[in-house]
């Protein structure tokens, strides 16, 4: 699916393994980088991620900082501070999570960056709402920017199941809002 000129697509994969510009991280505000796609993230890029977000420190739930992506394929991890450290989210966090990221994807010039389902693992949020808060606000983005130097937003999902219950939920809204 397009919108303006930004592609919006939504695919089965590891999201560790992604040849983008970033790639996001569901993380806390602590940006301890522990389970679910943190700890993948950690595990496959090394131990420089987690460095760098202790530099960083805490951030505000609904934040989002960027650090580097040591040996993953992308160039950097943008950490979207989904919960804080009891590990609940509500729409609004995963809502301010999602457009700081896509905020700071537009500070650092980032052209093509994946999104796992923010808020949906550790954090238990409903992936169907999930799905449709991150693409009504990747459409606002995108449709209230002159110029977005985004060109591909890639939600990718953790298993089939998710694929298809995100690409119905976006269907669904997506036909809402034509």
């Amino acid at each position: 699916m397009k919108i303006n000129n930004t592609e919006i697509k939504v695919i089965y994969d590891d999201i560790t393994e992604q040849k983008v510009d970033a790639i996001v991280n569901a993380a806390n505000n602590r940006l301890q980088m522990g389970g679910g796609v943190a700890g993948a993230i950690r595990r496959k890029g090394g131990k420089s991620i987690q460095d760098e977000c202790n530099k960083i420190g805490t951030i505000a739930i609904g934040e989002a900082v960027i650090t580097g992506a040591g040996n993953l394929k992308a160039k950097y991890v943008i950490h979207a501070a989904t919960m804080g450290m009891d590990f609940k989210t509500d729409e609004d966090k995963i809502r301010d999570s999602f457009v700081n990221s896509l905020r700071r994807a537009e500070e650092e010039r980032i052209g093509k960056i994946a999104f796992p389902a923010l808020g949906c693992g550790v954090g238990g949020f409903e992936l169907e709402k999930a799905a449709k808060i991150m693409f009504d606000a990747a459409k606002r983005h995108i449709l209230t920017r002159e110029k977005t130097c985004i060109k591909e937003i890639i939600f990718v999902m953790y298993n089939k199941e998710a694929q298809e219950t995100f690409l119905k939920a976006i269907g669904q809204l997506n036909k809402l809002t034509k």
